[in-house]
């Protein structure tokens, strides 16, 4: 007589786990661990040779005839491609102008380019479209080219954006992610969360005492406001994929600095933070499309907070934490009972398709 269990009389099977490392997983598109390990361990080391090798921004800048130009290309396939607050035609053309603002550029003109699966109907399209054609007269910046591609049934998830975006940087400023320095103070421009749960309550028919909206908005304006009263900044970093833990927790590693956060001081909205305890989610980890972290000398933090703070997109902007010497390449956050955590990038995919 033997304890070994007999067949499945459902004839259900446990494939083994794939091999670690070799292929990809919907995991490497979080924008947390498994996403830095890819750019890290595959697609960094195939592009050594064409590449500068320098820390991972948001947007390269480039000097060009004379003038310094941002340049940033990105890719939208979130999933519903409406959802509340915004559809993926906003989210790409805001979602492309933050990247520039995040290196300080003036956002100038954007490519807009389209994977349609066959079946998606002329309405959705028109509507999508019109989104875009609004969001960038809003933020002040032309669509000057594109491409459009149709593929068969199943091959694409309905329409998948691509945008790239060209920007100008004015003389003196100088953002990068390795820039953060001892003594800095992080500012934060809003509550988080709100994207990414959004995204959730539509995918999966959850419904909240209150709507919860996407955040995506452009935020050059907040940058611009930022850098004329903090022109000694550092870092501009917009926490969309990974939520603000995997942001700061870039700068760090990049920097070579730790990062102190206070938890009391991190505005999260009321229904996002009991959609999180429901859903067993950290907020911290929950992507965004309308924030900006800001890291900046500690003389220069309360010109910068007002300079936010009298601007809509980040009335409710607040000081969040500081940058330390201690623990380099690792970030922290005192709790609301006074103890102190590590905050980890996120691992794995908490909410695929949010972007």
């Amino acid at each position: 007589m033997t304890d070994r269990p007999g067949p499945d009389p459902l004839g259900a099977t446990c494939p083994a786990p794939l091999e670690e490392g070799t292929r990809v997983l919907l995991g490497h598109g979080s924008g947390g661990q498994l996403s830095a390990a890819l750019m890290r361990d595959v697609i960094g080391p195939a592009l050594a040779a064409a590449s500068d090798g320098g820390p991972l921004n948001d947007a390269a800048v480039l000097d060009v005839a004379g003038a310094r130009l941002a340049f940033t290309t990105d890719s939208f396939v979130v999933s519903p491609i409406a959802f509340p607050g915004g559809d993926i035609g906003e989210l790409a053309v805001n979602g492309t102008v933050n990247d520039l603002a995040m290196m300080g550029a003036r956002p100038v003109a954007i490519s807009l380019a389209y994977v349609i699966e066959e079946g998606l109907s002329f309405d959705e399209l028109r509507a999508v479209t019109a989104s875009v054609a609004r969001a960038a007269a809003a933020a002040g910046v032309r669509v000057v080219t594109g491409d459009t591609k149709v593929v068969g049934r199943g091959a694409a998830d309905r329409l998948f954006v691509n945008t790239a975006g060209i920007g100008v940087v004015p003389d003196g400023v100088s953002l990068a992610a390795d820039r953060a320095t001892p003594g800095d103070v992080v500012l934060l421009s809003g509550p988080i969360g709100l994207h990414g749960i959004a995204i959730m309550s539509v995918r999966e028919g959850l419904e909240f005492e209150v709507e919860i909206a996407s955040d995506t908005q452009p935020l050059h304006r907040l940058a611009a406001a930022i850098l004329s009263a903090a022109p000694g900044a550092h870092v501009l970093r917009d926490p969309t994929r990974g939520g603000l833990a995997s942001a700061v927790n870039e700068i760090a590693a990049s920097s070579g600095v730790g990062i102190v956060l206070e938890e009391d001081a991190i505005p999260v909205p009321g229904p996002v933070r009991a959609a999180c305890e429901m859903l067993g989610l950290d907020p911290l980890h929950v992507a965004n499309e309308g924030k900006c972290v800001a890291i900046l000398p500690e003389a220069e933090a309360a010109a910068a907070l007002a300079a936010m703070r009298a601007l809509p997109e980040g009335e409710a902007s607040a000081v969040i934490g500081r940058v330390v010497a201690d623990h380099a390449g690792m970030v922290t956050i005192r709790t609301l009972v006074g103890s102190e955590r590590i905050v980890d990038m996120l691992v794995g995919e908490q909410l695929p398709r949010i972007c």
